[in-house]
């Protein structure tokens, strides 16, 4: 096994969309790390299925993607950051298409869909609903065709390692077990989601929080991270993932179903099925509370529109569900919300720069306030895309030389105690997330999982094999999404309190930021 360079120019954490693209905008300056938590294929971005929103569409502008967006996110969006969004997309996303990128066409020209709470059609989707993997397979080909940049899989990055105040390296896991520290002019987090925090979750098994989790042990201000997104159509069978199924479906013309196989939509939001995904999820919530039934499901019904070219249009999504023996084009889908998105992160201007200095974040790992309390869908992409460049810019304008250390690879660390009860660990805290920190909250049940989580910090030691690591991260990352939750008494967006229902603009209409032991609201 090649071994790992003990320093280098620039560290790049994770090889999603915001990594990929932070990398080819580093490598005219220096040697660039990217470091994949397992393979570079394996991140959120393969796993985003409906698009990316631009306003490139003849019918459409930027203004009204900017207004899109600040409506979404419910009065919390920094409108800086959400106007660099929308106006530097659309020159990001025509970069991707000259280096390969192959979006869906009609004809000659881009085929744009529509998906919750856009005026225009303006989502750009790759092989029908593949449009993340087809993203990052032409980032990545780009990349690595620049010879500046190694890629490292399988390699877990545990901590950031600090010197004189500033970010100068990581330390890292490798598949043997092996530590290594690696030092570097800056390091940029770009490890993506923290899904894995609750046990129904859109996620891959690598989005267990480790950004974030690094980047507060480190002493980086952490904001917003009260509002995750809850995608309200995951598919919802005994024995299957929590796979996501498109809001794409629902801009196609998807019906959503009650067990009486009623629409009821329209009695929560003017835009029905279209609504933002935190109605739409809370929504769901209620109609499964008042059926009384602790297996209860909505459905997702595409049953009346043309079912070829449903099978067409959603190529992974069908070919997923027959697995589950449901054909989409011809059948109700039990569906229910899960864990998918964070809008909070580490606290980051508008070019990635963190409150730590040498550190940088970018994409969901970070938080420049672009989402406000809930996302826009397909907004996630090009965030990674947009502010992955800008931090990568930075980055590069910003360089150091790092200082030389001679470093060496310490021995595998034995740790006490079995996979078995590190995984019992793990769905301990995912549960209690589940049932009081998701949907809908209140301030009795979140001072108690705050309580357990902190009761159960001392149970598991920071050191030892990379699954150890993760439980760590799951179980700090939530806890700075309860005590978020409990200090925000308010309803917005995707935080939902019944103790507090009412949106307080007056007390909250600020951003949330935690350092150690301290949140406040700024």
């Amino acid at each position: 096994m090649k071994a790992l360079p003990g320093e280098t120019d620039f560290v790049v954490v994770g090889a999603g969309i915001a990594g990929l693209r932070a990398s080819v905008e580093l490598a005219s300056a220096g040697r660039v790390l990217c470091l994949a938590k397992r393979e570079v294929t394996e991140s959120n971005t393969q796993y985003a299925q409906g698009g990316i929103a631009a306003a490139l569409s003849d019918d459409d502008e930027v203004s009204l993607h900017l207004d899109d967006t600040l409506k979404a996110g419910d009065g919390l969006c920094n409108e800086a950051a959400a106007r660099i969004l929308v106006e530097e997309g659309p020159a990001r996303i025509e970069e991707l298409i000259e280096w390969g990128t192959q979006f869906d066409r009609t004809g000659t020209k881009i085929a744009f869909t529509r998906e919750g709470a856009h005026s225009r059609n303006r989502v750009l989707h790759a092989h029908g609903d593949s449009t993340g993997r087809e993203i990052g397979r032409a980032l990545y080909l780009k990349a690595k065709a620049l010879k500046p940049i190694e890629f490292r899989e399988f390699e877990f990055t545990t901590e950031i390692v600090m010197r004189e105040g500033r970010a100068s390296g990581v330390k890292v896991l490798d598949n043997e077990g092996h530590l290594h520290e690696i030092h570097a002019s800056s390091v940029l987090l770009a490890t993506g989601g923290l899904g894995q925090v609750y046990s129904d979750t859109t996620n891959p098994q690598v989005a267990t929080g480790d950004g974030v989790a690094m980047a507060f042990r480190a002493g980086a201000e952490i904001s917003d991270m009260e509002f995750v997104q809850f995608h309200p159509t995951a598919l919802y069978l005994k024995g299957a993932p929590r796979f996501l199924l498109s809001e794409a479906l629902r801009g196609e013309g998807g019906y959503l179903r009650n067990l009486e196989l009623q629409r009821f939509m329209h009695k929560y939001h003017e835009m029905a099925e279209l609504a933002p995904r935190d109605v739409v999820a809370r929504a769901i919530a209620h109609e499964l509370e008042i059926t009384k039934r602790p297996d209860a499901v909505v459905y997702l019904d595409l049953t009346h529109l043309n079912s070829e070219r449903v099978r067409k249009r959603f190529p992974t999504i069908y070919a997923t569900c027959m697995r589950y023996n449901i054909d989409i084009a011809d059948e109700l889908v039990p569906i229910r919300p899960a864990a998918h998105y964070a809008m909070g992160g580490a606290r980051t201007d508008l070019d990635g720069r963190t409150s730590i200095p040498g550190l940088y974040a970018a994409g969901e790992v970070a938080c420049t306030g672009v989402h406000g309390a809930n996302r826009l869908a397909s907004n996630s992409l090009l965030e990674g895309l947009v502010y992955g460049a800008r931090a990568g810019r930075t980055m590069r304008d910003e360089t150091r030389s790092p200082r030389h250390t001679n470093t060496t690879s310490k021995p595998r660390v034995e740790v006490n105690g079995s996979a078995a009860e590190i995984e019992k660990f793990i769905q301990k805290v995912q549960a209690k997330m589940w049932q009081h920190v998701a949907v809908v909250r209140d301030g009795k049940a979140l001072k108690q999982v705050v309580a357990d989580l902190t009761a159960m910090k001392p149970q598991l030691p920071m050191s030892g094999d990379r699954r150890r690591h993760e439980a760590a991260n799951i179980l700090e990352s939530g806890l700075l999404i309860t005590r978020s939750a409990l200090a925000r008494e308010e309803s917005r967006g995707a935080h939902y309190r019944v103790d507090f229902p009412i949106k307080n603009d007056r007390k909250f209409n600020k951003h949330s930021v935690v350092i150690g032991d301290t949140i406040s609201f700024e």
